[in-house]
């Protein structure tokens, strides 16, 4: 393949594929091309935000729905939405030899209960859902009264810096802070998967280079990336 070492490109990626694309997607990606990758990570609905305000983008890896709903729009090439990795929310916690376990929604409670406080992140998918949930569990007032609730980032962070002793998030997103032990994913009566997809911008003033960055996104060697990182395989 021709590389260009001048060409840049501009993606958007929300949180849960930033570690694939960090450690593994992108820098094979450059090695292959010559392109360079500037990426902004962020939660999606944060990324949705900068691309309505105007600010230029090459590509976008971020919730399905959303990448749909900008490909409907006419932000996104309709044409180039693919689907990228599926995520379920976990519980992390410093210690592995942690005495708690939970495979139903009222043993989830308990250790929701049981903690000193509970972080998680107001802007991501996997916030959002969470306080809806605590919502329908009718504990919402109860756990908020001790939770640590981030605008956004890596809830984790919150577990080594004293704010909490459990942290709720996508699985992949809490593996990406070094020391996180993931404690379990919420029980499948309660759990939410979030699917994640990738399209390129319309305005973007390198398409094909755009295309190859979209195309790197979901080949085989990103997929065992993704899942190595505590993402799953799209339906």
């Amino acid at each position: 393949m021709n590389k260009n070492p001048t060409t840049r490109l501009r993606l958007l990626s929300g949180l849960a594929t930033q570690q694939a694309l960090i450690s593994d997607i992108l820098p094979a990606f450059t090695a292959n091309t010559g392109i360079q990758v500037d990426t902004v990570f962020e939660p999606t609905s944060v990324l949705l935000n900068v691309i309505n305000d105007g600010e230029p983008f090459d590509v976008l890896l971020g919730v399905t729905g959303t990448v749909q709903q900008l490909a409907d729009s006419g932000h996104i090439r309709p044409d180039s939405v693919s689907a990228v990795a599926r995520s379920g929310i976990g519980v992390a916690v410093t210690d592995a030899s942690t005495d708690s376990s939970f495979t139903t929604a009222d043993e989830f409670i308990t250790t929701l209960r049981g903690a000193r406080s509970v972080a998680y992140s107001r802007s991501g998918a996997s916030g959002i859902y969470f306080a809806g949930l605590l919502d329908r569990l009718g504990i919402r007032a109860e756990i908020d009264a001790k939770a640590t609730v981030l605008d956004k980032g890596f809830t984790a962070t919150a577990l080594f810096d004293g704010r909490a002793d459990i942290a709720i998030q996508q699985v992949s997103e809490l593996l990406s802070v070094p020391g996180a032990v993931i404690l379990g994913t919420l029980p499948p009566t309660v759990q939410f998967y979030t699917d994640f997809a990738a399209g390129v911008s319309v305005a973007s003033l390198a398409p094909a280079e755009a295309v190859l960055l979209a195309g790197a996104l979901i080949t085989e060697d990103a997929q065992s990336a993704y899942v190595a990182t505590g993402l799953i395989r799209p339906d």
